[in-house]
């Protein structure tokens, strides 16, 4: 409603108003624990290592191009357009999401960012799930990410260097992880 006090404020909808609240009651929380700590001579040895964030996802469409036509349907020329199979405009954010959701993992769980052999991986509750959608994905990568064993590796099928590294890399992570599940998308 326009005429109401939250939308004269700046927020345009309930899911705006919900966010700011999280946000508020958040900082609270934060200065209550630092304000406590402070009270029982903590304060020089408290460390607030809580997670306040949180994350919003919005419902959409999959992050998958959409493939209505027969192999018949297409000629040669048109095949630059199966080159990759994830719609342009998606993130990485956006591809994590739908993979935790396809293996039935909860979007709750805790996504962090590495940096191994100078790719960027997403780890999902520590090893449950890795996922990798950089280019080059080559031996060498698979050889470090395997260190790792984590139970479920992702990559994009376009992040291979070709159909041979491709390869290379799933016999690669059989041997030195065993256990791990590669997917491509």
């Amino acid at each position: 409603m326009k005429k109401s006090e939250a939308y004269k404020a700046g927020y345009k909808n309930i899911c705006e108003i919900g966010k700011e609240r999280i946000r508020r009651a958040a900082n609270k929380i934060k200065e209550e624990k630092a304000e406590k700590a402070k009270k029982e001579g903590l304060f020089t040895e408290f460390k607030d290592e809580q997670d306040y964030g949180f994350r919003v996802y919005r419902l959409d469409s999959s992050n998958m191009q959409d493939v209505y036509y027969k192999p018949q349907d297409y000629n040669q020329a048109q095949l630059d357009i199966f080159a990759d199979n994830v719609k342009e405009d998606r993130s990485a954010e956006d591809l994590v999401a739908q993979i935790m959701l396809d293996w039935g993992l909860e979007l709750s769980l805790p996504i962090e960012r590495k940096n191994i052999a100078g790719k960027e991986v997403f780890a999902v509750a520590g090893d449950s799930l890795y996922c990798c959608f950089d280019k080059d994905i080559d031996e060498a990568f698979a050889k470090e990410i395997a260190k790792d064993q984590p139970m479920r590796i992702v990559f994009r099928d376009k992040g291979f260097k070709d159909d041979t590294a491709k390869e290379n890399v799933k016999q690669l992570l059989k041997q030195l992880a065993p256990q791990s599940e590669m997917k491509v998308i």
